[in-house]
């Protein structure tokens, strides 16, 4: 037993704080709806396991000039060339056949651009942000991930990863809502 805790406390473990710990948590419960309940797997659970990946004991010492995932960033991420491939996957995969069935749920497209409006509104009037910040709040509520991500990038590059995760599991989250 001596053995064990010696192995805990030279692990990186000991490092971890709250936040970590609830993020961990977070990170499994977006994973078990995934899985579990099949809430929208193909969103949930890449985003568990970047919550994961990004709260592991001193991740930080990962992010280095040299290696694979600084490839990939610099040719994929930061030349804009990977997001569009991955969108552009991702929609592929849509099921267009309820709404050829059902025509009037155009009127959902209406409801998006209304809630885009409502949330810009929002954003710069009751919260402060600029009219650029406001812009890239409010299309979240578009319930569009690929378009919340290009607007963030070119209006408000600092609210990128914020914007990135509140659009991406309100959309997985709405069989929940």
């Amino acid at each position: 037993m001596e053995a064990f805790w010696e192995l805990i406390n030279q692990s990186g473990f000991v490092h971890l704080e709250l936040g970590n710990w609830v993020m961990f948590l977070i990170a499994g419960i977006l994973i078990y709806l995934a899985i579990s309940k099949e809430f929208e797997p193909l969103l949930l659970i890449p985003i568990g396991f970047g919550i994961i990946l990004a709260n592991l004991p001193l991740a930080e010492m990962g992010s280095h000039d040299h290696g694979i995932i600084a490839l990939i960033y610099r040719t994929g991420i930061k030349t804009e060339l990977l997001p569009p491939i991955i969108f552009l996957g991702v929609g592929v995969l849509t099921d267009f056949r309820p709404l050829l069935g059902r025509p009037m749920t155009f009127l959902l497209g209406a409801a998006a651009q209304l809630g885009i409006f409502i949330s810009a509104l929002g954003a710069a009037y009751l919260f402060g942000f600029t009219p650029k910040e406001a812009a890239s709040i409010g299309i979240i509520g578009g319930a569009d991930g690929p378009t919340s991500i290009f607007i963030s990038s070119q209006l408000a590059p600092h609210l990128l990863g914020a914007i990135a995760v509140a659009a991406y599991s309100y959309m997985s989250l709405v069989p929940i809502i």
